[in-house]
C-alpha cells in the first residue's frame, strides 16, 4: 500500500501543479488535459481530431467544440484540414502553448530528470515497467 499512497501523492501534486498552471493562464483544468492529450498525440504520431479529443476527455460533441473554440481563441491550438482527407479536421498545438507549458513545467521536468539521473539504468527500467503497468491497469478501469 505504500506504493499506492506514493502514487496518489505524486498524482495529487501534479494535479495541483496543473490547476495552478490553468489558473495563471486563464484556463480550465480540462483545457490543460486537452493540451496534454494533443501534445502526446503529436509525439506519438496520432492524428488528433475533435472526435478523438472528445473521447480522450469524455466530452460530448458540444463540449468538445466549446473547448476547441476556447483554446483556438486563446491562440493555443489551431484547426487544420487533413491533407490526406480534406473532410477531416486535425487539431495542432500552437507554439505559444508549448512555450507557456515549458515556462511553467520546465523546472519540474528538470527536477524529475535530475532525480532519474541518480538511478541506474536497470532501476529506471524497473520503474518504467511498473509505471507502464499501473497506467495500463488504470486505463482498463476507465473503460468500465
Amino acid at each position: 500500500m505504500g506504493l499506492v499512497h506514493l502514487l496518489r501523492a505524486v498524482t495529487v501534486n501534479f494535479d495541483l501543479l496543473g490547476a495552478e498552471f490553468a489558473a495563471r493562464n486563464g484556463l480550465h483544468p480540462t483545457d490543460v488535459r486537452a493540451l496534454i492529450h494533443l501534445l502526446d498525440a503529436a509525439r506519438d504520431g496520432t492524428p488528433a481530431t475533435p472526435g478523438w479529443l472528445g473521447r480522450q476527455l469524455r466530452l460530448n460533441s458540444a463540449g468538445t467544440t466549446a473547448l476547441v473554440d476556447r483554446l483556438e481563441r486563446l491562440g493555443l491550438l489551431r484547426r487544420e484540414r487533413d491533407s490526406a482527407d480534406r473532410r477531416r479536421v486535425l487539431l495542432e498545438v500552437e507554439q505559444k502553448a508549448t512555450e507557456l507549458g515549458w515556462a511553467f513545467f520546465g523546472p519540474v521536468i528538470d527536477k524529475v530528470v535530475a532525480t532519474a539521473e541518480g538511478f541506474e539504468a536497470d532501476e529506471l527500467e524497473t520503474v518504467r515497467r511498473f509505471l507502464a503497468s499501473v497506467l495500463h491497469a488504470t486505463q482498463q478501469m476507465r473503460s468500465l
